[in-house]
């Protein structure tokens, strides 16, 4: 039976138990293999053909979600677009600060308890607790329909526990009368709790909570950026030839079979063959090559490559979705979607805690009325437990620890996305890390200079740098660069020619100088004596670009050319091994260069000449071995694999849609900066572990008081604040963390202590 696949958007999901929940709902249909991303808010199902989506819409919504088919997505479409649920939950959060700040304040500070406080109290927290918490009742009864319980059953009974209560006492006792105040006193007795109310700890408590449900949101939105970061990459238009002459569309009006040009320093609009011109291509950033490539009439170009040389003129053969960097957006998709999920740490303590605590509520309500106690009394003490059991500060544990944990990072160069980034890093034992703009600068320099016997260095590197800062080729740059800072001010150059793909001439200092290859310099008759030969060979077989000198009609030397390791690359990769984490080389580069630079650096598993699906490959190979990924990246064929690891790392200074993959950017361009962002992690996913674990000692340590009609409102108040004060102090100590070559972000090290790719 032939089958199709469906994606789905979700709305409405506050957890990971919600996702196995729909998962689940959808794969009882006949057929259905479904499986929902609590992360990236999206369903995937493999359904028969013909089957209607429809269906799965409907059989969503009866389980209390929303789901759409989503919207085709364009170049042009704004990044600012709107989200209701994150516009919800911004309202909700501006709107609960706005009135719960004043009724906590008003609870916990005597001296300000006006006559009929209370009552303010009251007008001022029922929003909060109705409106503002309305997402977590709404989640709390979906839970309550399919037996489980989640951080969102823990806040909803607490805080209408609360609520209700402080109704009772307000209405029935003696909390409404004149003159009534908390006073400040932490002695405990026991009461009937007619005079007392808890409406700061309920409305304190959905502030907290709904504050971190908005930053997790709106981290959690970004996931779609980075295919919208990979759709603005390609040309917006294109210079077609009709008629013979050149007219400017839109890339959506290209059709397979058009002709265009694409002049020096355009963006390459779609793929096709060339079929006039020749130039250099700098395609690194979709193979991950550092060297540009010479293209002639008859090669084949990629979309949204750049053309670094001279005109092109190219036919389309692929447009649209079938267009290598479309293949790409749907490599980055695929590997978003089926990333494993992480369940939220304050969720699996809830659904142990949560029952426990109603188990206790019930028992108290049972004791105290078989112990012959009055109803009421026996029902404030049960409904006590259910208040003292609302941490205040489990809506503080999270967010706090990873302010303080990225605004630290930041300092660093560290830009952690959210909470669910951090359980990776523990379990971490493997990282890929790529070669161009990770370990190397991805940048050109002069690698090697060969002199033959009688020519000094400086003469060699001044005859040619003058001719090459000539030329525009992007090689010529490297040697030209290396001249005038060693040799100074270079002389002119008359009668310059530029030999497309082959070299240059021209006259300096009187003579006629060639710089190039050796098919261009064997058209002058001039051939390399077998020293320069030999180094020639060593150079090129470690995968170094090699141009030859020449003037009078004789080889006078040889340069190299090569990508530069970066000058903390050998430490940070010994970092990494120290943290437990095994090391292997992933690049599109040759073979030859790829083994160099991992023998430098130390790194022992190399893989090599791999293409953007590939490197997604080889992450899931390693991830099907048992070995828990993370990658290290920067350029557009990173993106995928990023995606794909367990836990991705960009490079600040690659491409927006590597940044927009990943799960960690580094804004440091250096690698030791991987190093530091997995030991601020993993430091900070300890201080959120503690941070939760006090969030709910605080107040089980509270509960016994409350289960024996001891709980006093300037008790409950106190447990609220101080276990939030704990919480905040543990997470500043975070910003104590250093990195291991300095504690405030720097610029990347331009000395001259870089290493080079030699022979």
């Amino acid at each position: 039976m032939s089958t199709t696949d469906i994606e789905l958007e979700i709305g409405g999901m506050t957890c990971a138990s919600c996702a196995m929940r729909i998962e689940k709902k959808l794969n009882r249909l006949d057929g259905v293999t479904a499986s929902v991303n609590y992360a990236t808010e999206k369903a995937r199902v493999v359904v028969p053909e013909g089957f209607d989506a429809d269906e799965l819409i409907a059989e969503v919504e009866k389980t209390g979600y929303t789901a759409a088919v989503p919207a085709p997505q364009h170049p042009e479409a704004d990044d600012a677009e709107v989200d209701p649920e994150l516009t919800s939950l911004r309202q909700r959060l501006i709107g609960s600060v706005v009135l719960a700040v004043p009724v906590i304040v008003l609870s916990m500070v005597p001296a300000l308890q006006f006559t009929f406080w209370q009552w303010a109290a009251l007008a001022l927290a029922s929003p909060v607790i109705v409106w503002a918490a309305w997402p977590f009742h709404r989640a709390a009864w979906l839970n309550l329909r399919h037996g489980a319980a989640t951080m969102d059953t823990l806040i909803s009974v607490g805080t209408l526990a609360a609520y209700a209560w402080s109704l009772y006492a307000l209405f029935l006792g003696t909390a409404g009368e004149a003159g009534m105040t908390h006073p400040f006193e932490l002695t405990v007795a026991p009461s009937d709790g007619a005079a007392n109310i808890y409406l700061e700890v309920a409305a304190g408590v959905t502030m907290f909570v709904l504050a971190g449900r908005y930053f997790e949101k709106r981290s959690k939105r970004q996931a779609s950026a980075a295919l919208r970061a990979l759709l603005e990459l390609g040309a917006k238009d294109v210079a077609v030839l009709r008629g013979g002459a050149e007219t400017r569309i839109p890339i959506g009006e290209l059709a397979v079979g058009d002709e265009f040009v694409v002049r020096p320093g355009e963006k390459i609009a779609t793929d096709g063959v060339v079929t006039g011109g020749r130039s250099a291509v700098d395609a690194s950033m979709l193979t991950g090559e550092s060297v540009p490539v010479e293209i002639v009439e008859g090669d084949r170009v990629v979309g949204a490559t750049l053309n670094a040389g001279g005109r092109l003129v190219v036919r389309a053969t692929n447009v649209g979705d079938d267009t290598q960097l479309a293949h790409m957006a749907r490599l980055v998709e695929d590997a978003q979607t089926g990333k494993a999920e992480v369940q939220r740490l304050a969720d699996r303590i809830s659904g142990v805690f949560v029952p426990i605590v109603i188990a206790i509520s019930v028992a108290t309500l049972g004791a105290w009325l078989g112990a012959g106690f009055p109803p009421a009394a026996a029902f404030t003490a049960a409904v006590a437990v259910l208040i003292i059991a609302c941490p205040c500060a489990l809506g503080l544990a999270t967010p706090t620890a990873l302010l303080v944990g990225t605004g630290r990072g930041a300092q660093l160069g560290i830009l952690i996305k959210g909470p669910e980034v951090l359980e990776s890093t523990r379990r971490v034992d493997t990282i890929v890390v790529d070669k161009t703009g990770t370990v190397t600068s991805g940048r050109m320099a002069l690698s090697a200079v060969w002199p033959r016997d009688g020519v000094s260095r400086e003469e060699l590197l001044r005859l040619s740098g003058a001719l090459e800062a000539a030329s525009e080729h992007p090689i010529a740059r490297a040697p030209a660069a290396a001249a005038e800072a060693e040799v100074g001010a270079l002389p002119p150059v008359d009668g310059f020619q530029n030999h497309e793909g082959t070299g240059v001439q021209g006259l300096v200092e009187g003579r006629l100088v060639v710089v190039g290859r050796e098919h261009l310099l064997a058209d002058w008759a001039i051939t390399l004596d077998d020293s320069l030969a030999e180094r020639k060979r060593e150079a090129e077989a470690l995968g170094q670009t090699t141009v030859i000198v020449a003037w009078d009609g004789e080889a006078r030397g040889v340069l190299a050319v090569a990508d530069t390791i970066k000058p903390t690359s050998v430490q940070a990769v010994a970092e990494l091994r120290r943290l437990g984490l095994e090391p292997v080389l992933l690049t599109g580069d040759n073979s030859a260069v790829a083994h160099q630079v991992a023998a430098t650096t130390g790194i022992g598993q190399v893989i090599a000449e791999v293409l953007p699906q590939g490197k997604v490959d080889v992450i899931r190979r390693l991830q099907q071995e048992g070995r828990v990924v993370a990658m290290v990246g920067d350029g557009v064929n990173d993106a995928a694999a990023l995606a794909q690891a367990d836990l991705g790392l960009a490079m600040g200074s690659g491409s927006d849609i590597a940044i927009e993959a990943a799960d960690i950017t580094l804004v440091r361009d250096d690698l030791l900066a991987a190093a530091d962002a997995i030991r601020l992690a993993r430091r900070t996913l300890g201080t959120i572990k503690g941070n939760l674990f006090w969030a709910f000692a605080y107040n089980v340590a509270a509960i016994p008081l409350a289960a024996l009609g001891m709980l006093n409102p300037m008790l409950a108040g106190a447990a609220m604040a101080f276990s939030s004060v704990f919480v905040v102090g543990n997470s500043l100590r975070l910003r104590a963390f250093r990195g291991l070559t300095s504690t405030e972000h720097r610029e990347p090290s331009t000395e001259s202590t870089s290493r080079k790719v030699t022979a």
